[in-house]
């Protein structure tokens, strides 16, 4: 007979409280899960009431004298409150006119500043007005006829003029013979001269139409031919170099 004892089976591990807690904790009932959330809701409803209650009692212990002046004094301190927005509304809307008022200045300003510019060739222009052309055939243009044309086209409304593309004409402007042609400002200009003029297209080209003494009948007389071309859009673009006055000074505004 041999002498080996058969195996014994293994006898399960007894049921302890320990392990069935550690059961529950890992793999909780349906059961347990809403216990848990009931119970969570529950702390939270307590905790938020007990807060709630202890703000509530926050000026329980106050005298009736106490809370007269808690309220008085938060009254002051909306009216002061009231007051700075006002004072700050204020401030704010004497901003906003203030910069209104310096944008209309300077608005103003550039707008002043534009003109003059025009006003004295200091800056290109564009606009509708005439191009004459007049070509010397069997006579010469004399200084005098070429300034009194220019005084007529002023006399009509011209507002920019240019000779032969390179002369900005303009208040102190200056006409004498040169040799060869006429002298503008010390530039010589020959013929064909052209004369570009902004201005009310309508009234230039009748200036220089006038039958009885007008600047084309006289052109002509003195052997010049002379051709007008309204323009929508003229382009001048020569300028002048700005001057400082020797003499004259702005004055008080009296």
């Amino acid at each position: 007979m041999s002498d080996q004892q058969p195996e014994q089976p293994e006898q399960p591990e007894p049921v302890t409280g320990r392990r069935r807690l550690r059961a529950a904790l890992l793999r909780p009932t349906r059961g347990q899960v809403a216990v848990a959330v009931l119970l969570a809701l529950l702390s939270f409803a307590t905790v938020t009431q007990m807060r709630t209650a202890e703000s509530d009692d926050t000026y329980a212990g106050y005298r009736q004298q106490d809370l007269v002046n808690v309220l008085a004094g938060l009254a002051e301190a909306t009216r002061r409150a009231r007051s700075e927005v006002t004072r700050l509304e204020e401030t704010r809307d004497e901003l906003v006119s203030d910069t209104s008022n310096q944008r209309a200045a300077a608005e103003q300003a550039r707008q002043e500043a534009d003109t003059l510019g025009i006003l004295a060739g200091l800056v290109p222009v564009r606009g509708p007005g005439i191009r004459i052309t007049v070509t010397e055939v069997t006579g010469f243009v004399e200084p005098d006829t070429m300034l009194d044309m220019i005084q007529s086209l002023r006399i009509a409304g011209a507002e920019a003029i240019q000779l032969n593309g390179q002369v900005r004409l303009v208040a102190q402007s200056a006409f004498s013979q040169g040799v060869g042609g006429v002298e503008v400002d010390g530039t010589l200009l020959t013929s064909p001269y052209v004369i570009d003029v902004i201005g009310p297209t309508t009234a230039l080209s009748g200036a220089m139409s006038i039958v009885q003494g007008g600047p084309r009948v006289e052109l002509q007389a003195g052997g010049a031919d002379v051709e007008i071309t309204e323009l929508q859009e003229l382009d001048i673009e020569s300028v002048r170099e700005p001057v400082d006055p020797e003499y004259a000074q702005p004055g008080d505004g009296q």
